[in-house]
Order: structure tokens, then sequence, then C-alpha cells
């Protein structure tokens, strides 16, 4: 199984954003990549770099001007900004009806929902090579391989239609799924990040041709709050191919790996040809932001039951974050993953 990474997606190097009033340092490093990246090379992982889809792959899943806007957006913010200023959105519109300003301070608004993606001058060079890392990954496992591992950063599952959220500018799992669906008719997202893919669930949602399921604690009390509920199934072409498996804030391994046999039922039982995972190790016991209580062993036993589902797989990296265990949990479940391939 080989690993896809540029090392331009480092290019973005947030500093601060604010969590519950208050500001602190940014926990979506560079730094988690390059011990990712490293753990892989140690591990005999080959690891290559990404072709260049070009933008299209992108705007598919995107509103197309919303794509465009980060590509000058930190150069229209820096051209007017005072010294020491932070490229984050202090206005929003709170509904979307109107349009997007010409103003660069109103158009951040508009297209950025919170504080956690903040504008550094490469931004846009590290999310772009972090969606075509995903895609070509994508196009490793259409071209016949049974795995592929997309190591991107900065991540994209809270990336909605037409909006930044939670650390995320390009929705890199739902563009690798869409690419996918270039050869087959059903593909999965199994989301397995401790929050809620709420991008992936919103540009999914009326969609009936990929089945997304994500296991999360309970959107009424955790980030990133507002999407995630277990009533929401999908609607319109998508009824019933949206799985919200809701866990509770503790939840050891027991609760999880049922969780996610359950939506792996769930994928079974619609067909999937193919199958994307949004890969976050933020489950952990120790992640910055934990919420739930898993160690090395259980991302490895998570990694098992994934592979065991015996589809084309493309794994791609969401959150987990500079916590005690990273290395350990990232190794332990890729290892395992690829000898259960083997």
């Amino acid at each position: 199984m080989k690993a896809i990474f540029d090392e331009r997606q480092l290019g973005h190097k947030p500093e601060t954003y604010f969590r519950g009033g208050s500001p602190m340092p940014h926990p979506e490093q560079p730094e988690r990549a390059i011990l990712i990246r490293d753990m892989l090379l140690e591990n005999g992982f080959p690891v290559e770099t990404p072709d260049d889809f070009g933008i299209a792959p992108i705007k598919a899943v995107h509103d197309p001007d919303y794509v465009d806007f980060f590509t000058d957006a930190y150069a229209r913010f820096i051209a007017d900004a005072p010294d020491g200023a932070l490229a984050i959105p202090t206005r929003h519109p709170g509904t979307r009806r109107g349009r997007c300003p010409k103003d660069i301070n109103g158009a951040m608004g508009w297209w950025m929902t919170d504080t956690s993606t903040p504008l550094t001058e490469n931004t846009y060079e590290a999310a772009y090579w972090s969606a075509q890392t995903a895609i070509t990954a994508a196009q490793d496992v259409m071209n016949g391989s049974r795995a592929s591992y997309g190591l991107s950063r900065p991540p994209g599952h809270h990336a909605m239609k037409d909006c930044s959220n939670g650390f995320c500018f390009y929705n890199n799992a739902c563009i690798a799924a869409h690419h996918m669906r270039g050869k087959w008719d059903k593909v999965a997202l199994l989301d397995v990040d401790v929050h809620t893919g709420n991008g992936s669930l919103d540009i999914l949602y009326d969609r009936g041709d990929v089945f997304f399921c994500s296991l999360h604690p309970d959107p009424a009390v955790y980030a990133t709050f507002y999407l995630g509920y277990a009533d929401e199934t999908g609607e319109g072409d998508g009824t019933g191919a949206t799985l919200n498996e809701v866990l509770n804030m503790g939840d050891g391994p027991a609760e999880v790996m049922a969780a996610l046999d359950r939506g792996i039922g769930a994928i079974t039982d619609f067909g999937a040809e193919a199958l994307v995972v949004s890969l976050g190790f933020d489950m952990a016991a120790d992640d910055p932001l934990a919420a739930v209580n898993l160690h090395a062993q259980d991302f490895a036993d998570m990694a098992r039951r994934i592979a065991a589902m015996n589809v084309p797989t493309v794994l791609i990296q969401e959150g987990g974050y500079l916590g005690p265990s990273l290395k350990a949990n990232a190794e332990a479940f890729l290892t395992a993953f690829r000898e259960e391939i083997s």
C-alpha cells in the first residue's frame, strides 16, 4: 500500500484560533503531517508525490466561487490589514440570503464559518495539494491497487459545499469519493474521525450514489455541533444514504467498535463497490481534542475490521493532533491495515 504526500501541504501555518472565547495555539500544525510521513518511511511504506488533476475535481463537489475565493484571499487581506492582523473573519452574514461582498473582510465571513481556518500565506497551495493527494490516492485504487493512503493536510471533512469549517478548506474525502464514481456506481464514505463529518454530510446529504456514515459523539454537546444527529438520514435521492452513529462522551473500545460494526453493516447492505475512509486519530484517549478513549491496539482493531470489508479502499487523513500517542496510533492502524490486505 502506497502513501501519497506533498511537501507543499506544510505551507499552511495557522498560529491562533479561538475556542470557548479564548485565543489559543492552533492545533492543526504541519508537524502532525511530518510525524506521520516519517513513520510511514520508517515502516517501509512507499511515499509518492501526487499528480495534478487540476481544479475541476475540487469544483465538482464545491461551489466554484468558494473554491476560487482562496486563490488570492490572503493576498487581498494582507494588502490592507494593519500590522499583526490575523486573517480570521470577524463578521458573518447570519443568513446566506444576499450575496458575497467585494470587501475581503466581508468575503471572509461569507465563505468561512468560524475562526479555525485562518488564512496564511500558503494556505491555498496547501489546501490545493491536500486535495490532489486525495485524488491521486483515489486514482491509484481506480487503477487497480487494493488500497491507498492519502496523507492529506490540511484535513477536509468539515469543509461544506460553500464554506470552510473546523480546520478544513476543501473536502478531500468527498472529492476522492466523487472521483471514484468515475469507475464505480456505488461508493461509501466512512468517517472515523472523532468529530462529526459535517462537511461531508452537507455535500452528500441528497446523493444516493455515495453512502455516508460518521461515528462521533452527540453534536448537542460536542463540536462541531449543529449537524450529525441520528435522525439525519438524507433527503431526496439521498434518503436513507446517511447514517450518524452517535457515541457518548467518554465511550471506549466496546462502544466505538459496536458503532463501527453497525456502520460497516449498513455500507455492506448499501452494496458499496468501493470505500473512502475519513481517517482521524483523534479518537485517542490522549488526543488534545479527546472525547472518547481509544488506544493504539484499538486503532489496529478498527483497521482490521475495515480491511475485512474486502473492497477497494482509499484512506484519507483527517484529524489526530500532537498528543503523545499520535505516531503510535497512526502506525498501529496503517500497518494493521496493510497486513490485513496483504
